[in-house]
């Protein structure tokens, strides 16, 4: 994965990996939080309220590292602040990434959940690190050798195992899973595209405003969904769900992800991402009455087993 190195690799367990834990009950939670959301108000419109929240957060939280680097000597942390100034080329790829990784993927993951399980979801997005490693390597920044294209084999099996299997079955999920694999792919481009910044500016401010630059075109996609939304019969649960769908799920998570990007690798960051297939599934599980099927079990296991061949030794190689 190109991107930026990380600056230490410590050989134990660190806060980083406590954050990161964190992280992945936050995403695999977040899955059945929207799909209560989407009961009582349409995807877009709901996640452009949650979008526009944590775009807000995002800004203030640029904002005020800004003011406390001007006031402070020795200025906040790198992952809320560098000093470096915005060129035109960094200008462009805050656009881009904005409009692929917030917008399109978005529209995608919103869609695609709103149509599918929750567990059918997730464990599609798990196999998002098999797409960035070949992204990258079509790309030429890898060399995929055949340990990892069985990987990737094994984990395109295992989604097809529950799509397949889903639709087999009569349900009405296939549409909702082929938005998610999409989905996927924006995440992937987003992921690998920006490593370049990533390299220059802080995770907050290149998250940040990647956010508040997409959410202006989602906000415009879904016009419709807002007028047509029935406000006044959106419960109180609904309008509560939206706070930690946002805080947690969009500031903290995506702000813990690439902080670990760029502390620890992406290698050994996304050993955590793989766990939240498996979070989700129990939490929709619980909360959703979603069933564990064998079908989605072996789903998992494959998608898994597919991501671990794929970082052997070219994750190693992507932190360099």
């Amino acid at each position: 994965m190109s991107g930026p190195s990380p600056r230490s690799q410590p050989s134990g367990l660190s806060p980083m990996d406590g954050l990161l834990v964190l992280m992945v009950i936050a995403w695999g939670a977040n899955y059945s939080l929207l799909k209560r959301a989407f009961e009582e108000i349409a995807p877009a419109a709901f996640n452009t309220l949650r979008m526009a929240f944590s775009s807000a957060v995002f800004l203030a939280g640029i904002w005020f590292a800004r003011r406390r680097a001007g006031r402070s000597a020795a200025g906040p942390s790198s992952v809320f602040y560098t000093p470096h100034a915005l060129t035109l080329r960094d200008r462009w790829d805050l656009l881009w990434l904005g409009v692929v990784g917030h917008c399109l993927y978005q529209l995608f993951f919103a869609g695609g959940l709103a149509r599918t399980s929750a567990s059918n979801a997730a464990l599609i997005f798990g196999a998002s690190p098999v797409a960035v490693a070949i992204m990258t390597a079509a790309i030429g920044h890898e060399r995929v050798g055949r340990l990892h294209w069985l990987g990737a084999v094994l984990s395109t099996a295992g989604i097809y195992f529950v799509v397949g299997h889903s639709a087999a079955a009569g349900g009405g999920t296939l549409f909702g899973d082929l938005l998610m694999l999409c989905a996927v792919a924006c995440w992937s481009i987003y992921t690998i595209g920006g490593g370049r910044l990533m390299s220059r500016h802080s995770p907050l401010f290149v998250t940040g405003m990647t956010m508040a630059i997409g959410t202006v075109p989602y906000a415009l996609l879904a016009i419709p969904q807002l007028l047509r939304a029935n406000w006044s019969g959106v419960s109180a649960t609904v309008w509560l769900l939206l706070f930690p769908s946002g805080l947690f799920a969009l500031n903290f998570a995506f702000l813990v992800w690439y902080t670990a990007v760029q502390k620890l690798g992406p290698a050994r960051t996304s050993i955590y991402s793989n766990a939240v297939p498996l979070v989700a599934m129990i939490t929709a599980a619980i909360f959703l009455g979603e069933p564990i099927t064998g079908s989605k079990l072996v789903g998992v296991a494959a998608v898994l087993g597919g991501v671990v061949l794929t970082r052997i030794k070219l994750g190693v190689r992507s932190q360099k």
